[in-house]
């Protein structure tokens, strides 16, 4: 077996690692492939004779072509939130991208793919290798071009942005999430018994215009009017912290298109706030859920 053999085959052995560590970084499965192969390139055009660790190397190499294309992407102002209006509180979703990155986005957990999407590219990588691949600052430094105290301080603000804490009590907190989650289990499975069971008599449901039919009520009131809007759907949502308090993400394939911001009181949602305007979108402060 010839080097180069030898060298392509250590390189696929790495690519699911790669693969893992770009989709974190990008969010998007279509640029995945794109810029792990890109790493090939730049892998086999190398003396990788004097390469000691692979792996490490591949990783570090990956992060900078991510870097690079989240550098990119931000410059050319790329808005995908304004790209299209969900239908989210009619069940229905418009099949844009494989199944297979619907089924990556949950691996990963939509919220946090929406809040790291809110990050700085710098920011994003600094946290991601730090904090879910357990690369040591030293190395992440020289990618972000900062100081390893700087490259801290990226991976500190990151961390304080994706773990935000609400200033509730984590009790009334866990119990608000169980109704959410039960809230989205019975409108995924069409349950409409189980819907009412988690709504209070008078819950209310409002609606931003621009996500609805002309002619549409941007409100509806009692539970069984709400819950046959959510019959059904609520397949790419996810519970998170929007503002400090207990809501849900709207994210088909990890992408923000709205927010649920959820009023729970004794065990019931008394009121769902559903918010698609992008520049509303891009105030709210959100945060992942900790498991």
């Amino acid at each position: 077996m010839d080097e180069y053999t030898l060298l392509a085959q250590r390189f696929e052995a790495e690519r699911p690692n790669l693969r893992a560590v770009a989709y974190r970084l990008l969010g998007r499965l279509d640029e995945v492939d794109d810029a792990v192969q890109e790493s090939w390139l730049r892998l086999s055009g190398s003396d990788f004779s004097s390469i000691v660790n692979l792996g490490a190397w591949l990783v570090r190499v990956v992060a900078r072509v991510c870097l690079d294309m989240l550098r990119a992407r931000q410059a050319r102002h790329e808005e995908s939130l304004e790209a299209q209006v969900p239908e989210i509180v009619t069940g229905g979703e418009r099949a844009i991208d494989p199944e297979q990155e619907m089924e990556q986005a949950f691996s990963v957990g939509l919220a946090l793919l929406v809040v790291l999407d809110t990050l700085a590219p710098a920011e994003r990588l600094a946290f991601v290798l730090h904090d879910i691949f357990a690369v040591p600052f030293d190395e992440i430094a020289p990618i972000v071009e900062r100081s390893e105290t700087a490259t801290r301080q990226l991976a500190s603000r990151a961390r304080r942005r994706v773990r935000g804490r609400a200033p509730r009590q984590d009790a009334d907190l866990a119990a608000s999430r169980e109704v959410a989650e039960a809230f989205l289990a019975a409108a995924r499975e069409g349950n409409f018994d189980a819907l009412l069971a988690v709504l209070d008599p008078e819950v209310v449901l409002w609606r931003e215009q621009l996500s609805l039919p002309a002619g549409t009520p941007k409100e509806l009131h009692g539970a069984a009017a709400v819950a046959k809007q959510f019959m059904g759907g609520a397949q790419a949502t996810q519970p998170a912290l929007v503002n400090g308090s207990l809501g849900v993400v709207v994210a088909p394939y990890g992408r923000l298109l709205g927010v649920l911001d959820l009023t729970i009181r004794g065990g019931k949602i008394t009121a769902i706030t559903v918010i698609t305007d992008p520049a509303r979108l891009r105030q709210i402060h959100l945060a992942v859920l900790d498991d």
